[in-house]
Formats: structure tokens, sequence, C-alpha cells
């Protein structure tokens, strides 16, 4: 279906203002039960949005249960994205009250549908892994550097990278959901899991999809543990736990010169977030977050 055809079907708008992207979003109807949303992006965006659809579709195609993407194109508002409605609820309103078992098996599903996501090949000829990342670690530590408040033990996160980054070294790329976490899944209406925003989408190493894991883990260790055991299905390369810890601490780096614009709220937030981090890695003296032993706990009885 068109574009031009879905928004003349679709009159009613309802704007939705969750979450943090710059798009404007609305739940559009055409008044008889059919619900799409529609994102909207500046015309500069083009370029990016155009790719972002692309991948999209070609995610879709791994069958994953997901926002499909069913219409692209510009309009005199800017660039439009049309994707399939998800009727249900936010996966974090509802996990917390589920038994630990329902949310290690939830967290597997989660896991095994990252793995096929990430069969989604990068593009030819994009920067080497290594190169890439490196960079953004030297540009993180100098934001951190430079920002007025500090980690009271930042110093453990600045350590670990400085150890571990040789790791990076022949780091293979896929495509990346980009934001792959608790708060970006639906438990629709038949009660299945749906993974929804993929607005921050990219590409580079498979493994650095899980340093947003510190949100899911911060909800539901029992889930957190199911999403690495689905994404493997079987025995967790020793390698991961480096790369997964490596990439948790430099974005844990970065969120605290992220937090400053938006006041002490979010930078209490950040704060809390790096203690926890630093509590599941003792210091970042282990690589294996402790939060992974209540998924070996629940393991034993299911």
């Amino acid at each position: 279906m068109q574009l031009a055809a879905i928004l003349d079907a679709c009159p009613h708008r309802e704007i939705i203002t969750k979450g943090w992207s710059s798009d404007k979003k609305y739940r559009i109807s055409d008044g008889e039960g059919t619900s799409y949303l529609l994102r909207v992006s500046a015309p500069s965006t083009l370029a990016a949005k155009q790719t972002e659809y692309a991948m999209m579709c070609k995610t879709a195609e791994t069958g994953i249960p997901m926002c499909r993407p069913i219409a692209f194109g510009v309009t005199e508002e800017g660039v439009c994205a049309v994707q399939e409605w998800i009727d249900g609820d936010d996966l974090e309103a509802v996990l917390p009250a589920m038994p630990t078992g329902e949310q290690y098996r939830l967290g597997y599903l989660a896991g095994a549908y990252l793995a096929k996501i990430h069969t989604v090949p990068a593009p030819s000829g994009i920067e080497e892994w290594e190169s890439h990342f490196n960079r953004k670690i030297d540009r993180k530590l100098s934001m951190y550097a430079a920002c007025p408040r500090k980690y009271a033990h930042g110093d453990a996160f600045i350590a670990f990278l400085s150890e571990n980054r040789h790791l990076l070294a022949d780091r293979p790329q896929t495509f990346h959901h980009g934001d792959y976490h608790t708060g970006n899944m639906m438990m629709d209406k038949n009660g299945n899991l749906v993974i929804i925003d993929f607005n921050r989408a990219d590409f580079g190493d498979p493994w650095e999809e899980f340093n947003r894991i510190v949100w899911s883990a911060q909800l539901s260790g029992a889930f957190a543990s199911g999403t690495v055991d689905g994404y493997f299905g079987g025995e967790v390369p020793e390698t991961f736990w480096y790369l997964m810890a490596l990439y948790i601490c430099s974005n844990t780096l970065s969120s605290l010169p992220w937090a400053i614009p938006f006041g002490e709220d979010e930078i209490a937030t950040m704060c809390r977030q790096a203690d926890e981090v630093l509590a599941w890695y003792d210091g970042m003296t282990r690589v294996v977050p402790s939060w992974y032993q209540t998924g070996a706990e629940v393991r034993k009885c299911i």
C-alpha cells in the first residue's frame, strides 16, 4: 500500500509523546479499527531514514515479531515512515509481575530474535570495526574527562577499557537494532513478544548490541540472563563476556556527560546505574555479571 493512500485513509491522529526520539510519532487510524504508527522526521534525515527503512524491511524478512514497515516517502510534513501498529503493553510495565521463569523465557526469545537480526549483513566497504570503535572510545574518554561531574569509581571503567580494547580487532559487523532492551519491546494482545523502535539502527560488531542490556538487567536479571542464553543457544564464548563488559563500560562512561544538559534527575539516574554496573562486575574485576547467576538458578528449575 502506498504512503499517500494510507494517509488519505487514516484522517484520525493521536500524538505519541513517549520516548527520546526527535521524530514526531502518531497513531493514525481510519476510524474503523485499522491503525498504524506514523513517524515523521526532518527532511535533512532522508538518506538516513531511507537506509533505516530498507534495513527494517530486510529484518522483517527474518520472521521475527516486530513493528513491520509498511510504507515510506516524503510529504510536505517531512520524511514519513508507516509501521504496523502493535496493540498491547510495554514489556517493561508488565515484566516485573511475571514469574521468574516466564521472565527468563521471554529473555531467551529476545536473545533468539536478536541473533536473527544479526543475520542481516552490514554493507560492504564500511570502516573496519577496530578503528571505528577505538575512535569512539577515545571520544568518550575525552567527554568524560571534560565533564564537570565524575562517577565515584569511574577510574574502574577507564582501566577496563584500556586493558581490553585490543579485543576489538577482527570483529565482524552486522545490522544493529541500535537500542535493544526491554524499553523497546512489547507484549501484544495475544501475549507475544514484539520488537519495536528501530530508529537508532546502525551497523557494527553484533555483540555491541548488548551495551543496552543494562536496562533489561536492572528490571529483571532473569530476562537479561535469558537474552544472553537465547542469543547463543548454548555455551557462551568467553570472549563475549569481555566484550560485553567493554561495551557496557564505554556506554556507562559517556552516559554521565550525556545527562548533564538534562539536569539533576538524569545525572542521578546515570550515577545509580554506574554504581549498579560496578556492583554486578565487582568493580570491573570480573567479566561475568552477577545477574547472570540469576539465570543459572532459573535454568535449574525449568
